[in-house]
């Protein structure tokens, strides 16, 4: 039963990457994410990009619970922010505040997903817990309760609510 629910987070995930993404970009975000990926160890880890207004600033997919339910959160860099079910239809959307914003900013560059582990479970499970799926800068990580990392909390704490 797990198995299907991870199938179908990544189902979802790939539909919303494929709509996010479907807006005549240049290709420059996905050549851009190859080359950070592997900084040189002398290098300094490079502040996130800040996209433009209309580009997602991150993505973040939410998994399971008691009922099994998926829903997504995507925020753009002007703070629009738009909830997803677990059919990428919109179930809600709004606007963050300039200082919701901010907060945001600042959890994902604290967060460091460049240098965070793509896949953090070694926690203790959480029985009808979440998985979320976390997508920023060209990065994704996945985290399930009971092993979010505390940068990533920050970072949770400051999205908007994945269900309303």
């Amino acid at each position: 039963m797990r198995g299907l629910r991870v199938v179908g987070a990544a189902l979802v995930s790939v539909v919303v990457l494929c709509a996010c993404g479907a807006g005549g970009g240049s290709g420059e975000a996905s050549a851009s994410p190859t080359a950070s990926a592997t900084p040189s160890a002398s290098a300094p880890p490079s502040p996130s990009p800040s996209p433009s207004p209309a580009e997602s600033l991150v993505r973040m997919t939410r998994t399971g619970g008691f009922a099994g339910r998926t829903s997504s959160v995507l925020v753009k860099g002007d703070g629009s922010w738009t909830r997803l079910d677990g059919d990428a239809k919109p179930t809600g959307s709004g606007k963050l505040t300039p200082e919701e914003l901010e907060r945001l900013r600042s959890a994902l560059a604290a967060a460091d997903f460049a240098h965070l582990p793509r896949v953090s479970k070694s926690g203790t499970p959480v029985y009808d817990g979440f998985e979320y799926t976390i997508v920023h800068g060209g990065f994704e990580v996945v985290t399930a309760d009971g092993s979010v990392p505390p940068s990533l909390q920050d970072v949770l704490s400051a999205l908007p609510p994945s269900e309303g």
